[in-house]
């Protein structure tokens, strides 16, 4: 009850109000020992034959913030954990709720996301040229020359790739390892973000110093993902069975589509939202997904907003069910 009370907190807390202010953000702290700690592993200029030694000390030093992460995570969960015996049940579980809520908050991001989306299609409404700018500040690929339709496309394959990255992936190891498991899963998710990167990045050479990252997100998201696709496909099938296009009904095609792409995560939630609303999503000369659909319109951007609320919502009874299974 404890914690199924503190998840339905964390997101009431989220959808009401958003991010906590940036100086008491623990994925910010996350994010400025990452950069510390990445201007240390990853050499100025690219290397001839394997870095070794930069894809060591970078391992290590991921050891080093994610042991951090988990044991501050686990000391203030054990610490909540004892105000039931210390103030009763019914006042200290309360309390205990409430508080591990407002801490495991900060590790989702759902209203944050779907902010973020809408003002790049409102940014599109104002121009092309707008609309690049407001979705630069959403996805690292470049978007100078994108067109309004793969402007669109990059946002709802942001969405649907967050929607696990920022809210399914967090819950799942919430459920299964508490607040220590969803600080370890962002902590591993936002040193990818940072360090996940093949070749040069502002400045520095990641393709040894950011392997290790990649890998331990790769690892931490690979059931989460399939989750959030399947779960996708199942609030889509339930929504409007008979306006789904014909592929979305046929599992092996999601496969088919999730494998396309160079993510072995990254692929299945977006191919899950392009088969749902059977819209085409892609990254120009990279990949695409759905190729047989059509391009994004205006209204495509609210529909997969809505569908991704949906399977927000959908999620909670799934992580109360599991926890119920878990505690019996």
């Amino acid at each position: 009850m404890l914690w199924a009370a503190a998840l339905v907190l964390a997101l009431l807390v989220d959808w009401r109000l958003g991010e906590p202010p940036v100086r008491w953000h623990p994925v910010v702290w996350i994010g400025n020992y990452l950069g510390w700690a990445g201007r240390r592993v990853a050499p100025v200029s690219p290397t001839t034959g394997p870095d070794y030694k930069s894809f060591g000390l970078a391992a290590l030093m991921w050891w080093a913030g994610a042991a951090t992460v988990y044991v501050a995570a686990w000391f203030l969960q054990k610490t909540l954990l004892q105000l039931p015996q210390a103030l009763g049940a019914w006042p200290g579980g309360l309390l205990a709720a409430l508080l591990l809520g407002l801490l495991l908050k900060p590790l989702l991001a759902w209203a944050m996301l779907r902010s973020e989306v809408l003002a790049v299609e409102a940014a599109l409404g104002e121009s092309l040229m707008a609309g690049r700018q407001r979705l630069a500040w959403l996805v690292s690929r470049d978007v100078a020359a994108l067109t309004e339709g793969q402007v669109r496309e990059s946002a709802i394959e942001s969405l649907a790739e967050n929607l696990n990255d920022s809210v399914v992936a967090p819950i799942f190891w919430f459920v299964l390892l508490g607040l220590p498991g969803a600080a370890l899963y962002r902590f591993a998710n936002t040193a990818d973000a940072m360090w996940g990167y093949r070749g040069m990045r502002n400045g520095r050479e990641w393709e040894w110093a950011g392997k290790w990252a990649a890998w331990a997100d790769d690892v931490l998201s690979w059931l989460p993902a399939r989750i959030t696709a399947v779960l996708l496909m199942a609030v889509a099938s339930c929504n409007a069975w008979r306006t789904l296009p014909e592929q979305a009904r046929r599992t092996p095609t999601l496969r088919q589509q999730a494998q396309l792409t160079p993510s072995p995560n990254s692929g299945w939630p977006m191919a899950a939202m392009a088969l749902c609303l059977g819209v085409r999503l892609g990254k120009p000369g990279v990949y695409t997904l759905n190729a047989t659909g059509r391009v994004p319109l205006v209204a495509d951007t609210q529909r997969a907003v809505v569908l991704a609320r949906n399977t927000v919502l959908a999620l909670i009874p799934m992580a109360w069910a599991a926890l119920y299974l878990i505690a019996i």
